[in-house]
């Protein structure tokens, strides 16, 4: 376990580390499309709308994507990108190999709706932005502002994911060097890590915790029980899964955080920050207070749908979402 000595020495030493925060992000602006696609906000809200109520999984899968998304390059839909014969893509890394269909399928079908409406005119990223937000709103999460005006990035690697995005068994150590590489303080990563009060996680991802000589100590066993007998083809079934969740699956509020505290974090990464005594206090303070985690949960997704973001002259306006607009090699 990390003393609080060590912690302050690695911060010291991090925020030496530039932030990938860019400069055009001061560009962004609430009313961007009001003239150049007047319709933007309601074809949003009125596409995530349906899609959710036929898939519940939709806005955990989106938050998830955009996440992703921004931890890597910034917040312009470089993982939106499809592989072809010149490039493997980001969604193609391992890491990424389980992001959801879902959210893949509501970026196009906006994208879609949009072209139609206002051709060339909004981004994938902004796409994005937006749509996750709404999403959180339908199952229950906090409004939080989005600006608007992101371009889309002309780059999407593979190779460039790993060391980039937190793992499934991430120490607090390893996930803070990643969070405040991108600009995040430690509290900060323990409210976005509220977002897994929804959604769900393969049993491949922590199967470490439940198979060998015995499961983890540390989860409820009636718990580690029940994911056992779920999960006990995961080898033959890589899709089999389980809610982060188990309590208020399709809910979004501070279950998460009270689920830690009765050894029920569902991945070694969510138990890690119940276990460490530098994020366990926020875990207290958001598992007593869902208004203190909605409030610190919407200024993290401001802040993070401004990480790295593009302007004109390093981003693109795609006509596709899964496509540059010319190849690149």
């Amino acid at each position: 376990m990390l003393t609080s000595s060590f912690l302050n020495v690695f911060f010291l030493v991090l925020a030496l580390v530039p932030s990938i925060l860019s400069a055009p992000a001061t560009s962004l602006t609430k009313d961007y499309y009001q003239k150049s696609c007047p319709d933007f906000s309601k074809i949003v809200r009125e596409t995530v709308t349906t899609k959710q109520a036929q898939q519940p999984t939709t806005a955990a899968g989106t938050l998830r994507v955009f996440f992703h998304d921004c931890f890597l390059e910034g917040c312009d839909a470089s993982v939106l990108v499809a592989t072809n014969s010149f490039n493997k893509a980001e969604r193609d890394d391992e890491l990424n190999e389980s992001l959801p269909g879902d959210a893949f399928d509501i970026v196009t079908r906006i994208k879609t709706a949009l072209e139609l409406s206002c051709p060339g005119v909004v981004s994938c990223a902004d796409i994005l932005a937006q749509s996750t937000r709404d999403l959180i709103t339908i199952v229950g999460g906090p409004f939080y502002e989005v600006k608007l005006g992101r371009k889309d990035g002309f780059e999407s690697k593979a190779h460039k994911v790993r060391g980039n995005i937190p793992t499934a068994n991430h120490t607090v150590h390893d996930m803070m060097s990643i969070f405040k590489k991108n600009g995040f303080t430690l509290k900060e990563m323990v409210a976005l890590s509220g977002g897994h009060t929804v959604g769900f996680a393969h049993c491949i991802e922590f199967s470490n915790r439940l198979f060998g000589p015995r499961a983890d100590p540390e989860l409820d066993s009636r718990y580690a029980d029940r994911l056992k007998d779920l999960c006990k083809h995961y080898t033959v079934n890589k899709t089999m899964a389980a809610f982060l969740d188990p309590i208020t699956p399709g809910k979004f509020d501070n279950m998460y955080f009270k689920n830690l505290k009765r050894g029920l974090g569902l991945l070694a990464s969510d138990h890690a920050l119940f276990k460490d005594n530098g994020t366990r206090p926020f875990v207290d303070l958001y598992a007593d207070n869902q208004t203190a985690f909605f409030e610190d949960f919407a200024r993290a997704m401001e802040k993070l749908g401004m990480v790295g973001v593009k302007g004109d002259k390093d981003g693109e306006v795609r006509r596709k979402c899964d496509h540059f607009n010319k190849l690149n090699v």
